[in-house]
């Protein structure tokens, strides 16, 4: 039995909507009689823009630009789980500030031939719950909120090297070097309140486009994939201001190695800078220059079952960022001649 290399959505924690300085300008803007409980949010909601600003830009997603069979359909089924903390302001008195993020996403995709060459659309929908704790004054605090986050849709196009193919002539298929692109759009559906700092949906659109080379060497693929993050302004940031951000660009690499039965391993890595903030006309300190290195784990069960494993670490950080997170997700396959 041959077991195909198959690409999964991307399967990462949800957008939180909270900026990582713009967060702090807005603060000093309030008035005077705010209140402990008022600052400690607004410092778990620094934190949770650092695990936005990663997890939004930056997948790890190895495989993005894989050829499929046509016709075949995929259900991803995920949980992630990530911990960390921030260095926040030294002149708010908050300390040992940390998060954490459960998070299940669900998604599917359809492989397509578009133009005799393989393509892929697929839809992601994520729901997370967090939950943040600072200690103020000698005193743990703690923020709790879940719920559904922004929806993403993504379409993905080799345009060179990875012909559109049945699942029987997908069998004779060798991979040399393929180049593709794609285009993820996420839509402002998920949770938001404009009176919160905290938010699991972000209250704006963005639109991802990407181009990305494969590269087989033997039992090896190297993969490297450009990209930029576009946001659309958030006009009822925090009781009706207005929250804009730079792009995001960002480099991903990935080195995999195909071992026997369909198993195999890549060791991940990117880099992004960009991101920063401005609130009202006011811009915040929270340009982002940081990377990220992971690790991702491919187990077939069967003909239409896979596991995969993953973990990631923050490696440099200017602003945010340093967390780690570790996921499973569960996928199947079905249809195009399987």
């Amino acid at each position: 039995m041959r077991f195909h290399r198959l690409p999964t959505a991307s399967l990462r924690a949800p957008p939180i909507n909270v900026p990582v300085k713009g967060a702090l300008t807005a603060f000093t803007r309030l008035r005077p009689w705010v209140q402990p409980r008022a600052l400690v949010s607004l410092v778990l909601g620094v934190i949770l823009a650092a695990m936005s600003t990663a997890t939004r830009a930056q997948d790890l997603e190895p495989r993005s630009y894989s050829n499929t069979p046509v016709g075949m359909n995929f259900l991803v089924a995920g949980y992630s789980y990530s911990h960390g903390g921030l260095a926040t302001d030294p002149a708010l008195p908050l300390n040992d500030a940390e998060l954490q993020v459960n998070a299940v996403v669900l998604a599917y995709a359809r492989s397509l031939d578009v133009l005799g060459q393989s393509a892929k659309f697929d839809v992601i929908l994520p729901i997370a719950s967090i939950s943040g704790t600072a200690t103020y004054a000698g005193e743990p605090r703690e923020r709790d909120i879940s719920g559904l986050g922004d929806p993403r849709f993504r379409f993905s196009y080799n345009f060179y090297g990875a012909p559109a193919l049945s699942f029987k002539e997908f069998a004779n298929y060798e991979q040399d070097v393929i180049v593709g692109a794609s285009v993820q759009v996420s839509a402002p559906m998920g949770q938001y309140d404009p009176s919160r700092l905290v938010n699991v949906g972000t209250n704006r659109w963005s639109a991802k486009p990407e181009i990305g080379v494969s590269k087989e060497i033997g039992k090896f693929i190297l993969e490297l994939a450009s990209g930029v993050t576009y946001y659309t302004d958030n006009n009822d940031f925090l009781g009706g201001q207005t929250r804009q951000q730079d792009p995001i660009y960002s480099v991903q690499g990935h080195v995999l190695y195909s071992f026997s039965r369909g198993i195999w391993a890549a060791l991940d890595a990117t880099y992004y800078w960009g991101g920063q903030t401005t609130v009202d006309g006011v811009t915040g300190d929270d340009l982002q220059r940081n990377s990220r290195a992971g690790v991702t784990v491919a187990l077939p069960i069967s003909r239409y079952n896979s596991i995969k494993l993953y973990g990631s670490s923050g490696v440099s950080t200017r602003t945010g960022t340093d967390f780690d997170t570790v996921g499973i997700a569960w996928q199947t396959r079905w249809g195009g001649g399987l």
